[in-house]
């Protein structure tokens, strides 16, 4: 029959039909939003940096060097993550002891005759001379040892009571002379107790200052560490 299919008489089947999937393009949008999004944490990044970042600057760059009384340390020693630190009962101290605060340290020995005590005085009056800043920064004497004992060292009883007075607290630590002379160094011709250093919060040291006991002197010392401060206010918080 002329009407009947072609398959019935041999013929090649009919072709079926196709089927296209269409599936969803990348909207262009989201790759906006991703671009976009990448800047803000990258902006905010930034913004969290400057900072501490301008802070320096303004210390180290835009400032002539002549204006620091001490000596700059550039570039800044960090703080050796191994230094064998202990208290005076001999208890290991880790050396995020020494973070997170601005650092007036003074290295003397344990004895400590009338220069180290007057040394000691210098160091107090430096920071009650900051004000309302001198929560900022704390008083560390370093006393260097032979070698890394946890003996107990003992101060004499008056020096002791000194330095515990509540109100002037100094933190007393000790190490090994050598570990000391790795991080912290006297300029040429000097000792290590011929100077007061100053290490900022990362615990990197960076000025180093004479001793004097000539009040107008002192008053440089004290500008020194009052830029400091002001420089760094913007980033560095009160207390440890």
């Amino acid at each position: 029959m002329s009407g009947s299919n072609s398959s019935a008489h041999g013929g090649p089947p009919s072709p079926e039909p196709l089927n296209f999937s269409v599936h969803a393009l990348p909207d262009p949008r989201d790759s906006a939003r991703v671009r976009v999004g990448r800047l803000k944490m990258l902006f905010i990044l930034a913004l969290c940096a400057a900072p501490v970042v301008a802070s320096y600057l303004a210390f180290y760059v835009f400032k002539p060097r002549g204006s620091a009384y001490g000596e700059l340390i550039l570039p800044t020693v960090d703080l050796p993550s191994t230094l064998p630190l202990r208290d005076l009962a001999g208890r290991r101290v880790g050396t995020d002891a020494l973070r997170q605060q601005w650092l007036l340290v003074v290295v003397q020995g344990a004895e400590c005759p009338t220069v180290c005590e007057r040394v000691l005085y210098v160091q107090r009056q430096l920071r009650e001379m900051l004000g309302k800043e001198r929560d900022r920064l704390d008083k560390v004497w370093l006393i260097p040892t032979e070698a890394d004992t946890d003996a107990p060292l003992a101060l004499r009883p008056e020096l002791q009571a000194a330095v515990s007075q509540p109100g002037i607290e100094v933190s007393v630590l000790r190490a090994p002379a050598a570990a000391l002379q790795a991080w912290l160094q006297p300029a040429p011709g000097h000792e290590l107790a011929d100077h007061l250093y100053v290490v900022d919060p990362m615990g990197r040291w960076m000025l180093r200052e004479p001793i004097e006991d000539d009040p107008v002197k002192i008053k440089r010392v004290l500008g020194d560490l009052q830029r400091l401060l002001k420089a760094s206010a913007s980033w560095d918080t009160p207390g440890r």
